[in-house]
Order: structure tokens, then C-alpha cells, then sequence
């Protein structure tokens, strides 16, 4: 499309009209045959595609300009996507394989960060997945703990983030095993090869930005739905993840998963039984349906390797009820009566398969 007709179609209200269009069938993902028409479950899901909206139009409206990057958060305490971590902070940068770049940090005392630059988008055609990856332990860093690291599609010395020609994204996450205690890395990132003052907004740029963000929130809504409606198939069992799939979702290269379904009646307990590998960090956690992680800021939905109760073998049972049984690491459903759930190992030596099982709580309460 060219200049003049993006710019008449942003002026005549064509774009604005696809925009609403667009999310418009985003809804009917929620309405699907085959997605739960709990009342919950059908409210958390239209709230769900609002919180899309939002994010997507922080990243293709507000922050889409690789020239001039910012930080900014795709996943968050009220806006999450694809079973994002509640022990995770997430930070998203918009870039370009055609530019290069600087990131300028402070370690901080944080668990785990891992820095990755990814291609292609949930709601574009074609390839996506991860064009470089480093994590804190690859990185040199000073004794102040500060380190610069370039992006860029040519090597460079020191620290180097490679990207591709298609490269889009920089995420950076970081995974805390203990908030009250560790400190957050700060970062900050810049281009050092492109024009450095913006230029005042096109109607070209709006009307692809409009498109790029209605295109987000139907593409990650179909894709996760896809995935819960997978998992629902084999309820309350934990399935492994292949990799090639996790990454075309933007993952985190060090990370194993297992995913599945929970679905459970007000008398039943799904117990979780776990051999935790080495690893530098697991979790495990309880999501809706849409593969938002339950709210973890009033209820525990999640356990950690630092907030997990261990047997002296070192294993760990799990317990997800709807009301406390009692259980060292119970999980709490929040009021829901299904949704999906994760099991992450990052740097782990082995991935050995968790065993599940559904019990009355009856008979939990007669083992325990």
C-alpha cells in the first residue's frame, strides 16, 4: 500500500473501522464451541482481550519507532500472555536487524536474566522465533556490576546480542526466587545508528500501527486458545512442550516446560508430585483458561525452587484444591473450577516428568 492510500484510509476512518473489525473477531475466539461458557470464565476472557488491546497498543502505537526504543511491559500483574511467570519481570524493547544498538545495565542481585532477541510477531504470517540469546552468566560484567552489551546482525567484541535481518523484539526477563530480597537489573537501551529526533507522526505509521495491534490481540488470542483447548483434551495431566514450539512463541531458549489442563469438582485435589532436577530456577503455576496466570498478587497460585516445601529426598508434592487442605504446598484455584497450568525448569540438567493424580480430599487428608 502506498503513501497516499494509507493516508487516506486513516483519514476517511477505514483503519479505525478495521482496527474495531478486527478485535471484533478476536471475540468469537472467546465464544468458540470448544472454550468454557462459565460465567468466570467467559468475563475473564473478554477482559482478557481488553488487556490485549491495551498492550498492543503500548507496543505498535507508543513504543513501535526502532530508531528510538524504550522499555516498555507486555506482561504484567493486570496484562499477561501465554502462561507468563508470576515470579518474572518482563521487559520489552522495540528493535530492528537494520540498526544496531547499546544496552546499558546494572546486574542488581536478581536470580535470573536472560536477554533475547526475537523475529516475528503472534499475529503475522511467516517464521518466528529467537535470533540470540545471552543470560547473566555469559555476560562480563564490571566489579560494580555494569556491563554494555551490543545488538546487532555483526559480531562485535565483548558482550554481543546477535540479531537477523527480521529481528523486532528485545525481551529481557528476570525470574526472582525471593522479591522481598533480591534487587531488579536496570537497564536502558539506544540505537546508535539512526536518526536521533523522531519524526512527527504519519498517517502511514498510525494506519500500520492500528493494523499491527488488532493483528496482536487476534493472533495471541487464537494462539493460546489453540493451546488451552490442546491441553483440555488429556484434563489434569502435564504434557512436555516441544521446544521448537516454545520458542516460535517467544521463549526463553534455557527453559524446559511441561503445560496441561486442571479441571476439578469442589470435593476433588490434584496432587502434583515432582522430582526437581538441578536447575538454577523451576516453578509451577495455575492459569485460567486463556493462559493468564491466576492473580498471584492476593492468592498463591504458584511455587518456586526457594518457596517449595521439600520431602528429605528432595522431592516436592504439590497440591492444587479449591480450599487449603492443609497441605505444606497447596495452590489456591481462586475461585475457578478449570484452567491450564505450567511447569518450568530453566538451566535444569534433566527434565524428569512430573507424576499426576486427582484424589477426593477426603483421602488427601486420610494420607497426609
Amino acid at each position: 500500500m502506498d503513501e497516499s492510500e494509507a493516508a487516506r484510509r486513516v483519514h476517511d476512518g477505514e483503519a479505525w473501522r478495521a482496527f474495531c473489525a478486527t478485535l471484533a473477531q478476536a471475540g468469537d475466539v472467546i465464544l468458540r464451541d470448544a472454550s468454557p461458557d462459565d460465567p468466570l470464565d467467559r468475563a475473564e476472557g473478554f477482559r482478557y482481550l481488553s488487556r490485549l488491546t491495551r498492550l498492543a497498543l503500548e507496543k505498535f502505537v507508543e513504543h513501535s519507532d526502532p530508531d528510538h526504543p524504550r522499555f516498555y511491559r507486555l506482561s504484567h500483574e493486570t496484562a499477561k500472555i501465554g502462561c507468563d511467570n508470576p515470579d518474572s519481570f518482563y521487559q520489552n524493547a522495540e528493535i530492528h536487524g537494520a540498526r544496531e544498538y547499546r544496552l546499558r545495565g546494572h546486574r542488581g542481585s536478581v536470580s535470573y536474566l536472560g536477554l533475547g532477541t526475537y523475529y516475528g510477531a503472534y499475529g503475522r504470517p511467516g517464521r518466528s522465533g529467537c535470533s540470540g540469546y545471552l543470560e547473566a552468566g555469559d555476560l562480563e560484567i564490571d566489579p560494580d556490576g555494569r556491563f554494555e552489551v551490543v545488538l546487532s546482525c555483526e559480531r562485535r567484541p565483548g558482550n554481543w546480542l546477535p540479531m537477523e535481518p527480521d529481528t523486532t523484539m528485545l525481551i529481557a526477563r528476570q525470574n526472582f526466587l525471593d522479591r522481598e530480597r533480591e534487587v531488579p537489573a536496570k537497564l536502558e537501551i539506544e540505537c546508535l545508528d539512526g536518526d536521533p529526533t523522531p519524526a512527527p507522526l504519519s498517517p502511514a505509521r498510525l494506519g500500520a500501527a492500528l493494523e499491527g495491534a488488532a493483528g496482536f490481540v487476534l493472533g495471541t488470542a487464537r494462539l493460546f486458545a489453540d493451546w488451552a483447548e490442546g491441553f483440555a483434551t488429556a484434563p489434569n495431566t502435564l504434557r512436555a512442550m516441544d521446544p521448537k514450539v516454545t520458542s516460535g512463541a517467544h521463549g526463553d531458549p534455557n527453559i524446559f516446560f511441561y503445560m496441561g489442563y486442571w479441571a476439578l469438582g469442589p470435593d476433588e485435589a490434584l496432587v502434583i508430585d515432582l522430582a526437581p532436577p538441578s536447575c538454577e530456577y523451576w516453578n509451577l503455576q495455575l492459569n485460567n483458561h486463556w493462559m493468564e496466570s491466576l492473580d498471584y498478587r492476593y492468592h498463591r497460585v504458584h511455587v518456586n525452587k526457594h518457596t517449595a516445601i521439600t520431602r528429605p529426598d528432595g522431592s516436592v508434592r504439590i497440591v492444587v484444591a479449591h480450599a487449603d487442605p492443609g497441605a505444606p504446598n497447596w495452590l489456591d484455584t481462586a475461585g475457578h473450577r478449570r484452567g491450564t497450568l505450567g511447569l518450568r525448569w530453566v538451566k535444569a540438567d534433566a527434565h524428569p516428568a512430573p507424576r499426576t493424580q486427582v484424589m477426593k480430599l477426603r483421602d488427601l487428608e486420610q494420607e497426609e
